[in-house]
């Protein structure tokens, strides 16, 4: 198969746990777009928090896209104009601050460049590391948001959080896309926004094949993509949920698991290492 598009999750997928792309991954995936093949970074992150990786991949010299927000957005690298939007509703966001404060849990949005929440808490002080946006805590959630975000945030110990996740599942399924991206971060963006569904919708204006999509990912927010592709592939330090629904696994981000992909599917050499 002539693969067109690699579709990549960031965290604990495309980057090491030191937040870095390693020198042969990058080298692969810039091969892979000297040879005309799209590489589109797809994260939960916010646009703001992917651009320094993108930048890195040189993606607005290939005129490729960025799916931030778990497919919440679509941007073209080289205009910065929007393919794709999607917002919650401030009744939605009400709901869920109401529905945290129901299940004692954490809850975040962001506001422009800036995370905020009511409670300081360490799993919303990851989410700060991770994408580069300030933490700020507020008197008041509901107040401070004044535009419609594109996604909220349920935070907390992830043992306390998987009850949560499957109670709200059952409520709100017809409400909202309810995802999993790390143990701690239990996601909410309007019903039907996934990385999936935006990947179609990219493809389409891409003009590329479902089966000329390499997608990989290591999380629950990484299936429907990994699905939706020709090739899904999922990580080896993904949970075995994902694993079983993929159609190859790859190795771990930390040994180049991403750059293997790359080497055998798109550059079509041998897997070394």
């Amino acid at each position: 198969m002539n693969y067109k598009m690699i579709v990549l999750d960031l965290d604990d997928t495309l980057l090491r746990d030191d937040h870095t792309i390693s020198p042969r991954t990058l080298n692969a995936l810039m091969l892979a777009q000297e040879q005309g093949v799209k590489v589109v970074l797809a994260s939960g992150r916010p646009t703001f928090g992917m651009q320094a990786i993108a930048k890195q991949l040189k993606l607005a010299d290939h005129d490729s896209y960025i799916l931030s927000f778990n497919g919440g957005k679509i941007i073209n690298c080289r205009t910065n104009e929007e393919l794709f939007s999607s917002t919650l509703t401030f009744q939605a966001v009400k709901s869920l601050y109401e529905l945290s404060k129901r299940e004692d849990v954490f809850i975040h949005t962001y506001v422009g460049d800036e995370i905020i929440t009511e409670k300081d808490n360490k799993y919303s002080r990851i989410e700060s590391e991770i994408t580069g946006l300030t933490l700020t805590i507020v008197n008041s959630f509901i107040d401070k948001v004044t535009s419609p975000p594109v996604k909220v945030l349920m935070v907390e110990d992830p043992d306390k959080l998987v009850k949560v996740e499957k109670t709200l599942a059952n409520e709100l399924s017809d409400q909202f896309s309810i995802m999993r991206s790390k143990p701690y971060f239990l996601e909410f963006t309007e019903q039907g926004v996934t990385k999936g569904t935006s990947l179609a919708q990219l493809i389409k204006a891409c003009d590329i094949k479902q089966e000329e999509v390499i997608a990989i990912g290591d999380s629950y927010n990484d299936l429907e993509m990994i699905e939706f592709a020709g090739l899904g592939v999922a990580m080896g330090n993904a949970p075995v949920a994902i694993k079983d629904k993929a159609n190859f696994v790859t190795d771990t981000n930390m040994n180049d698991g991403v750059a293997k992909v790359i080497e055998e599917y798109v550059l079509n050499e041998s897997l070394i290492g």
